[in-house]
């Protein structure tokens, strides 16, 4: 049994695009890289039929494993989020006690975070750290140089 995810509109969007074009256009171009090979003839003797049997057990496990991941995603519904406290979809700006630098991040499922657009893994370090956290309180959080202490300045919705 797989974990249940959380997913953004957007999020779960993508990853039905993904799914969609795994099934709909790489399953009939592996089927027929393996028809051209198998053209070929002897199959015991045949890198490339071998090597389109493969890769197309691999595009099998991909589409299974986005498969389970489809069937235990669930949408957030962005409207009735808490901005009391930190939260998966919270737009957070926190502070860095030991600098003063700001900065936001936007707390997302793991499979939607991308650091360049400021958004950051509910199971990072930070991530973790900023949950259930509310304005004013201060966050510890162990990374690997140390311990960093981080305000919350702000919570909102993304």
């Amino acid at each position: 049994m797989s974990a249940i995810s959380y997913y953004t509109a957007e999020g779960l969007k993508k990853l039905r695009e993904e799914l969609d074009y795994l099934k709909s256009v790489m399953r009939p171009k592996a089927s027929a890289d393996i028809a051209e090979a198998r053209d070929k003839g002897d199959l015991s003797e045949n890198a490339e039929y071998d090597a389109a049997k493969e890769a197309q057990g691999m595009l099998e496990m991909r589409i299974a494993k986005l498969e389970e991941v489809h069937s235990n995603a669930r949408l957030i519904d962005e409207t009735n989020l808490d901005l009391s406290k930190v939260l998966v979809l919270s737009k957070v700006k926190i502070k860095n006690q030991a600098n003063g630098m700001e900065m936001n991040y936007t707390l997302v499922a793991e499979s939607e975070a991308d650091l360049k657009t400021g958004k950051i893994s509910v199971t990072s370090p930070i991530g973790k750290g900023l949950l259930g956290k509310s304005v004013g309180d201060v966050a510890e959080i162990t990374v690997p140089s140390g311990t960093i202490k981080f305000e919350i300045v702000e919570i909102s919705r993304e």
